[in-house]
């Protein structure tokens, strides 16, 4: 295109641009352009998860072995602190209140610590998972990676940290007389689902406390109740036999109970079927994919807004 000049001379005047009239919607779908920390769909989501699993495994690591750098004893805590739980509930529970009833010592022992052990594994991932987006906010500020990598990790922390302890739990549970047997395999789905429902109860935890930081502080009082409402301490059935069969129920199928109760079968020879409740695996599965896949869909849609504001 041409235009004549005042002087009669010719200026020559540029093409119209190929984006001339393009809203900036329309520039940004043209050129591949995105939202900066928009929300991937579900399965991209996944994909990036599963790409960050190194970042994942090397975080957790790191953070378990800090933990106890401080301390003289080192890593040693990592075994001392459920065991002088264990330690302190016998005591109380075990010999002042007599809550053993219907066990024999060799049974109580271990159904004690296994107890201890498996909802300090659950008690955990839920308290890291209520920090693990305000207690990283300079993490999630600086750096651009799939937000469910922070609660992953510290249940995969956890579920280190558990198996540290594993090693105590056998030794008490050979000491009282329970030996290995091929039920003690039982083990592994058991603690794989419970690690599920884990992570996804640390999912959901995560995003309520990205926005109401006090919710840390509130809790371990959540988390206590719970404790003593799973049979922790005692045998279910046996100290609610006086009261309506439908409580005994409720308590008998939350799911700490229930990854409490499927432990216990397998490590503890006097601890047979009949203490456990109806479909105890089927109940079990159902909670881990029920809370694991809930709490992953409660997470993502939250994405885009951890961090900010």
């Amino acid at each position: 295109m041409s235009d004549t000049t005042h002087d009669g001379g010719i200026a020559l005047s540029s093409p119209p641009s190929a984006d001339e009239g393009l809203s900036a919607s329309g520039l940004a779908a043209k050129y591949g352009l995105t939202v900066s920390g928009a929300r991937p769909g579900l399965f991209a989501y996944v994909r990036q998860l599963w790409g960050r699993r190194h970042f994942i495994l090397a975080f957790s690591r790191a953070k378990l072995t800090a933990q106890y750098s401080q301390a003289k004893l080192g890593q040693l805590w990592q075994v001392a602190t459920p065991l002088l739980n264990a330690l302190v509930y016998f005591l109380i529970f075990g010999i002042i209140l007599g809550t053993s009833r219907g066990m024999s010592q060799e049974v109580f022992v271990p159904f004690l610590v296994t107890g201890v052990f498996v909802f300090t594994f659950t008690q955990s991932s839920v308290m890291a998972g209520v920090r693990s987006i305000a207690g990283n906010l300079g993490l999630v500020r600086a750096l651009h990676f799939p937000r469910a990598s922070l609660p992953v990790s510290f249940s995969l922390q956890q579920l280190q940290q558990l198996l540290y302890s594993m090693i105590v739990l056998f030794a008490v549970a050979i000491a009282f007389g329970s030996y290995p047997t091929l039920s003690w395999l039982l083990i592994v789905p058991a603690l794989a689902m419970q690690f599920l429902f884990n992570t996804g109860l640390a999912l959901v935890m995560a995003r309520l406390g990205s926005k109401t930081p006090d919710l840390a502080q509130l809790m371990p009082f959540v988390m206590r109740t719970w404790m003593y409402a799973s049979g922790v301490m005692f045998s279910i059935p046996v100290m609610l036999a006086d009261k309506p069969q439908w409580i005994a129920d409720v308590l008998q199928y939350n799911p700490a109970a229930i990854y409490m109760d499927l432990v216990r079968f397998a490590l503890i020879d006097g601890y047979g079927s009949e203490n456990l409740p109806q479909h105890v695996w089927a109940v079990g599965l159902a909670w881990s994919l029920l809370v694991g896949v809930l709490g992953f869909v409660y997470f993502w849609k939250a994405e885009e807004r951890y961090g900010r504001g």
